[in-house]
């Protein structure tokens, strides 16, 4: 039995990857990734420079690991729609197997392939830890409350135990013409290697998990919510990837945390991964339009300048500005952060939140359609389980909340360093002679304040939202 196992850049691991652990154990295995042209051709990778160094240091963790097992990763250039059904029929497979996608760009292309391969393909689960779809109301419908998700969840899903890593695994069949050269290097794209952004490869992301668990998710209950010390798991360009599997952060998660606060609040945050890509297998209109249909007519506005200032970290808002240089030289920003800088994009700006979206899908390195709309609809009001839209983050009392020594806009906006921290977060109401003092030439140094707080608030609360209620500040 002759299986190729196709690899598409969210299970790039030996690890719990039962497609591989299968078909290494019924005979021959190839191995093989598609290198599409919509991500590897000609200037297409500096369109998510993040993303597509964290996959290129992946593919090569991924091709050590199945060498270091006696296979090879083969790599063969695309599109997988016409070249996969190609070399399946040149090289007399018997069967491909790969992960079932969520995302419907994923799950149409599986279609397209299907019909043109000779052979079957089988999808196995692995991207989630219940098969999208699988996770219903009594009444047979998806959920769209994160809460009610979650109970019906833990009541009703088998998780399962992750797999280990084969040992070993067959040799690539010879006689084959396979090609398992080099996986592209950044200068082959187009990139230049960014030293601030997490490092990709199922061993670093097994070391990173070691390294929570060892650590800091002891202190998640309570501290997970700070930008200013580093105590959440990184894990999450791991799990877009696939580079570890989403099943065995769970299970090391009850091993180590069993069901302690800081266990359920970790888990949690998965569940709600979870619930993303669940959402967006029963509804995947929702990456073009909001989840609520009362704002499909949302009077949305733009003003280049607001929205510039926002990008490259100029509104005047310490936390706003800190988590847009994170998010453009790291490639990540804290939750907590993306909610804040999120709300205000939303609504203290009137941005529409699929020009932040959009932004946000450049630059992460995590970045992945189902989390990263669910995240942004939650943050607009506009979407699956959101926020109460007249809810509004006032990024002043978040900064003062979560990062309360200023330590994460100290990090960030190194021009503000000097400020005691009782004007971190509002510069603009320090003293002159503490302004002078610390070196700060507000509209200079660090410009003023885009917009006013209060203002803005009321101009959303009164002027746009969809109905008349009670604001709610947190």
């Amino acid at each position: 039995m002759r299986t190729i196992v196709w690899f598409r850049g969210k299970d790039l691991r030996v690890g719990d990857h039962e497609p591989l652990a299968r078909a290494a154990a019924e005979g021959e295995v190839i191995p093989l990734f598609v290198l599409e042209p919509r991500f590897f051709g000609p200037g297409r990778a500096r369109r998510a420079p993040h993303r597509m160094q964290f996959l290129l240091e992946s593919l090569a963790g991924l091709q050590e690991g199945l060498s270091r097992r006696g296979s090879g990763l083969v790599l063969l250039e695309g599109p997988s729609t016409s070249a996969l059904p190609r070399v399946a029929a040149q090289w007399k497979v018997d069967r491909v197997w790969a992960h079932r996608a969520s995302e419907p760009g994923g799950r149409a292309r599986d279609d397209e392939v299907a019909r043109a391969l000779e052979v079957p393909l089988g999808l196995f689960e692995g991207e989630t830890l219940a098969p999208p779809g699988s996770i219903r109301t009594r009444a047979g419908r998806p959920f769209s409350v994160f809460t009610a998700f979650k109970r019906a969840f833990l009541k009703k899903a088998f998780v399962g135990w992750a797999r280990t890593a084969p040992e070993s695994l067959p040799p690539l069949p010879a006689g084959l013409g396979l090609w398992t050269g080099g996986v592209p290097d950044y200068s082959d794209i187009g990139l230049e290697l960014n030293s601030r952004v997490v490092e990709g490869g199922e061993q670093a992301g097994r070391k990173r998990l070691r390294s929570f668990f060892a650590g800091s998710a002891r202190l998640y209950e309570n501290l997970r919510h700070r930008v200013d010390v580093g105590v959440t798991s990184h894990l999450s360009a791991d799990l877009k990837f696939g580079t570890v599997s989403a099943r065995e952060v769970w299970d090391r998660s009850w091993y180590h945390l069993r069901d302690t606060p800081s266990g359920t609040a970790f888990r949690d945050q998965l569940l709600w991964r979870e619930f993303g890509y669940h959402t967006l297998w029963d509804r995947p209109e929702v990456l073009e339009r909001p989840f609520r249909n009362d704002f499909l007519d949302f009077p949305w506005e733009f003003d280049e300048k607001l929205w510039t200032a926002w990008t490259e970290g100029r509104t005047g808002f310490p936390l706003v500005d800190a988590s847009a240089l994170q998010l453009l030289r790291e490639g990540w920003v804290s939750n907590r952060a993306r909610m804040v800088s999120a709300s205000f994009l939303t609504k203290q700006l009137l941005i529409d939140y699929r020009r932040g979206e959009a932004h946000y899908m450049k630059y992460l390195a995590d970045g992945d359609p189902a989390q990263n709309n669910l995240g942004w609809q939650w943050s607009a009001g506009c979407g699956c389980d959101a926020q109460p839209w007249f809810r509004v983050f006032n990024p002043v009392l978040q900064g003062d909340r979560f990062d309360p020594s200023g330590g994460y806009v100290r990090r960030w906006l190194p021009r503000l360093d000097r400020l005691p921290n009782r004007y971190i977060h509002r510069p603009w109401a320090a003293p002159a002679r503490i302004l002078e003092a610390a070196g700060v030439r507000l509209g200079q140094d660090y410009p003023y304040p885009v917009v006013d707080h209060s203002q803005a608030r009321d101009r959303f609360l009164n002027g746009t939202s969809p109905n008349k209620k009670r604001s709610s500040i947190r």
